[in-house]
């Protein structure tokens, strides 16, 4: 039998999206190394009865584990351990000892504040100190401490509370994992295996046939869990299972692997950047950008180590940046027009006489929502890649989705022509 588990997000600015949800998708990724099942992730806001009512949603599903994140600052609307208190009909005891060890991180903070009344503010955070009766107590990596609270008699869901901060949350889900309380709950969790193939220039229709095959030919295909997702341009196959039903998945990836050898460029769950960031060893880049106005050469920067191979970048947003920066001829310009194959190209040897690089990539295009006309309408993107000395590789496609979807896939497509060049391959018809 699995472990079930789930996790409720607390906090308003988070369920309005003023905030971005990141402990969500991190507490999935650990649960999932533990061999938890995690049933649900739910957002709500700061209201007390919202949060029991996510609590005991949970807890109606059978969840053996439920992790919540936020709401436990000194303010009036930090409300989550007491609303867990009550849930797991625990009183609230003040620890006083707790009580001492958060006052002695405050002190030193408040000298950046001498005006404050230190014993008001230690008032303020002396609901942090309060401790649902017979709960583990995580130690603060902030201000706030976490806990694993047990259910009453044993009935119910363990309650795990972490802060919302993801810095603090991490440092304080390794404490949690370590607690006895903790470890009873998940005593039962399974034992998957988990793999990922990454594909690029596939809808996932052609996968989702790929799979019908794959159920109808593979033995034991239903043990395999299967979750497919279009992400940045990419297509990503998930799969997951227990020790014993490796020999199905290991028939499923032979199967993508023949049908689409093409489009799949990592069956270890590498990414196509990490790729990119090995086959550049030895070698430097820079880059010439326009519609995405640095985004490559910020992708491309995104990996500890860059520096051995990442030279810099020309934003050249505007045609007088093209021709001072990067030596575009102003004629090929009036030509060809800024957007065009051509300017591409001679962006990109720009870049590689600029910069002293062995490669180069150019990107120039119509970003949107204005700026396109019926020959170049708004999503024409081009690109080149060149290595010093070498033939361009050159590419134009029209790409769907606002300003920022657009932006964003053409540095995908960018690392996708990288990889190819750099390993010799032909861009696909």
């Amino acid at each position: 039998m699995s472990v079930r588990a789930g996790v409720v997000i607390t906090g308003t600015e988070v369920l309005t999206g003023r905030v971005r949800d990141r402990n969500g998708p991190w507490l999935s990724d650990r649960l999932h190394e533990l061999g938890v099942e995690l049933a649900h992730i739910t957002i709500c806001g700061d209201r007390p009865e919202d949060m029991q009512a996510q609590l005991r949603f949970m807890a109606d599903q059978g969840v053996d584990l439920i992790i919540t994140s936020g709401g436990l600052g000194p303010t009036a609307d930090d409300l989550t351990l007491e609303v867990v208190a009550g849930f797991a009909e625990r009183p609230l005891l003040l620890d006083e000892a707790l009580e001492q060890r958060i006052a002695d991180i405050l002190e030193p903070l408040m000298k950046r504040w001498p005006d404050l009344d230190f014993e008001a503010v230690r008032a303020s955070n002396r609901k942090q100190a309060m401790v649902p009766e017979g709960a583990a107590v995580l130690e603060p990596a902030g201000t706030a401490p976490g806990m694993v609270v047990l259910p009453r008699e044993g009935s119910g869901p363990t309650v795990v509370v972490l802060p919302g901060p993801p810095r603090e949350l991490h440092e304080l889900w390794r404490a949690a994992v370590a607690t006895e309380a903790f470890r009873e709950a998940v005593v039962d969790a399974g034992h998957y295996e988990q793999s990922m193939l990454r594909l690029f220039g596939i809808p996932e229709s052609e996968i989702a046939e790929t799979l019908r095959l794959a159920e109808a030919e593979i033995d034991g295909f239903g043990r395999l869990e299967i979750t497919t997702c279009l992400r940045r341009g990419e297509v990503e196959v998930v799969v997951r299972h227990e020790r014993e039903a490796a020999a199905a998945r290991t028939a499923l990836e032979a199967l993508i692997g023949e049908r689409h050898e093409r489009t799949l460029f990592s069956d270890d769950g590498s990414t196509v950047d990490e790729q990119v960031a090995e086959l550049l060893a030895g070698q430097t880049i820079a880059t010439a950008e326009s519609c995405t106005a640095g985004l490559m050469v910020a992708r491309l920067a995104e990996r500890p180590g860059s520096s051995a191979y990442l030279l810099g970048g020309a934003v050249t947003y505007v045609d007088r940046a093209k021709v001072d920066l990067l030596g575009v001829d102003p004629e090929l310009i009036e030509r060809h027009g800024a957007v065009s194959e051509e300017a591409a190209e001679a962006m990109a040897a720009g870049a590689i006489e600029r910069f002293g690089a062995t490669v180069s990539i150019a990107i120039t295009g119509v970003a949107g929502p204005g700026g396109g006309s019926e020959e170049k309408p708004v999503g024409t993107v081009c690109w080149c890649v060149q290595r010093s000395g070498g033939t361009p590789m050159t590419r134009s496609v029209r790409l769907p989705g606002d300003r920022a979807e657009v932006r964003d896939r053409s540095t995908t497509i960018g690392m996708h022509m990288l990889r190819r060049l750099l390993r010799g391959e032909e861009l696909p018809v």
